[in-house]
């Protein structure tokens, strides 16, 4: 039974070996120069500025939710796109309820503002309900 996975182990055992073999071919062979400016951290083209502790906006945290539930959105919707008149009326139906839901959802934190990066307009009253 192991012996029809033998062949994706060598290949991992290969990937690994080889990346070591070329970390390591990189680090003795290239170029090592450190200095303050690269060995600083680096985020978003921004320079790092306060603490790794200071809080970060609730809006930050909101968009990340909303991109992870519109992500997920195109997983079920492409296997349904390519079976699609292969299927009944239901999954038509249960689809169309779906888009939706999500398509309520992205109106309601629309009227709730967690796009609208201006902050003075950002309703946090609205996100406490």
């Amino acid at each position: 039974m192991f012996e029809q996975y033998l062949p994706i182990f060598v290949l991992l055992g290969v990937a690994f070996v080889l990346a070591l073999a070329f970390m390591a071919l990189s680090r003795f062979l290239g170029p090592y120069r450190p200095n303050t400016v690269k060995l600083k951290p680096y985020e978003s083209g921004m320079d790092p500025v306060g603490q790794a502790k200071d809080r970060y906006s609730i809006a930050f945290y909101l968009v990340a939710m909303e991109f992870i539930v519109f992500d997920l959105e195109v997983v079920f919707l492409y296997p349904w796109a390519v079976r699609f008149l292969d299927m009944g009326t239901g999954t038509f139906v249960a689809m169309t309820v779906f888009i939706v839901i999500l398509f309520i959802g992205l109106i309601y934190t629309l009227k709730k503002g967690t796009l609208d990066w201006d902050m003075k307009n950002f309703k946090y009253e609205a996100l406490k309900k």
